[in-house]
């Protein structure tokens, strides 16, 4: 007899799962969602029982929000959270508990938005917008290109970052390399420009990416996992590319692999599209096929519109995960994130494991700010 939708979903999703150090309970991954409920950079109770809950309600692997990293020019925001200060890694202590004890496990994400810095933005007003070349990502005025002493001040902030997040008891750390933030821009000719050795050829445009896993391996354990969250598409430039072929996007994830990176999150707006031609993988696919390393899906998951049109403001409705079950059944990738889906509904992953599809809530961002 064939199984139940709640029994296949069972039988794929609650297979447990190890990277390095990090054993997981299942395949379902919380993923990362900025919200600015952290006033003054701090995460506070509410940001430790918001998390918390969705880790009490079945999912293996909390990522949190992107946390900026201790370099004047990272944020562009005051009530995003960061990821140094004692006041902001006390916050950060206590979410890792809350999440430990309510079953789960965690990482921070880390982050630097570069030219995605408004001028004059907090936490830091006075700070330069810096990205590789000052080229912005849309029509704003051009920034400061980044010096030799930028970059390497940047780099030993993701380090540190890694460090503070080991020693505060998380269980790995990410790193935002995707959607045209810092390290992106640095990764994609659209926004690197330099003549240096960061910049120009495939290889050296990779440079600063690999130099940042590098240096935040060197300062953690061996096993301590480091995720590398990447993609192909930025704000606003839905159609960008670092790579076009399988063989560009080798070139870009052999040496973050060679570096330290554990497993790639893969960031596309719908999972189930292709990234190239004549394959049915989607980009965690190749991710995984062209470097052997571990890789996380996400695109949403559960929801039947594409997270854009959601934010502004259709309202879309949940659908079926046969696809993505397909796709875990045959090993194309190890986890799937669920970003919108698990940000309205902090049981999803317990309704879905359980059958319960019926009771799932669907997402509304007019009600952003209501849900915790």
């Amino acid at each position: 007899m064939p199984s139940s939708p709640a029994a296949r979903a069972m039988d794929v999703l609650a297979r447990p799962f190890s990277l390095g150090s990090l054993n997981l309970a299942n395949r379902l991954a919380m993923a990362p969602m900025t919200r600015e409920f952290s006033p003054g950079g701090v995460p506070g109770t509410d940001v430790a029982e918001y998390y918390a809950r969705r880790a009490a309600g079945g999912v293996g692997l909390i990522i949190t929000e992107g946390t900026y990293v201790d370099q004047a020019s990272a944020g562009t925001s005051a009530r995003v959270p960061r990821f140094h200060g004692a006041d902001a890694l006390a916050g950060w202590a206590g979410v890792a508990d809350a999440v430990h004890r309510a079953g789960g496990k965690i990482v921070p994400q880390l982050w630097h938005v570069g030219m995605a810095r408004a001028a004059g933005a907090p936490p830091v007003a006075e700070a330069p917008r810096i990205g590789p070349s000052g080229v912005p990502l849309d029509d704003s005025e051009p920034g400061r290109a980044m010096t030799a002493e930028d970059v390497d001040e940047v780099i030993a902030a993701f380090a540190a970052g890694a460090a503070a997040a080991e020693a505060g008891g998380f269980d790995g750390i990410e790193l935002h390399g995707a959607h045209g933030y810092l390290i992106d821009q640095f990764l994609w000719s659209g926004t690197n420009l330099r003549d240096d050795g960061y910049g120009g050829d495939l290889a050296s445009r990779n440079r600063f990416a690999t130099e940042i896993v590098a240096a935040c391996r060197r300062v953690v354990s061996p096993d301590f996992p480091i995720i590398f969250r990447m993609s192909q598409w930025k704000m606003g430039a839905y159609g960008a590319k670092i790579a076009e072929s399988p063989q560009e996007l080798e070139a870009v994830l052999t040496p973050l692999a060679d570096a330290g990176v554990d497993a790639f999150h893969a960031s596309t707006r719908r999972y189930w599209l292709p990234e190239f031609e004549d394959s049915d993988l989607n980009l965690a696919g190749w991710a995984k096929k062209l470097t052997g390393r571990p890789t996380i899906s996400v695109g949403s998951v559960g929801l039947d519109n594409e997270f854009i049109k959601a934010f502004q403001g259709e309202r879309g409705g949940v659908t079926g995960i046969e696809q993505l079950l397909d796709r875990l059944e045959r090993d194309e990738f190890d986890l799937v994130a669920v970003g919108r889906a698990l940000l309205a509904d902090p049981e999803w992953a317990a309704k879905i494991l359980s059958g319960h599809t019926d009771e799932l809530d669907a997402f509304d961002a007019k009600a952003l700010s209501t849900l915790y």
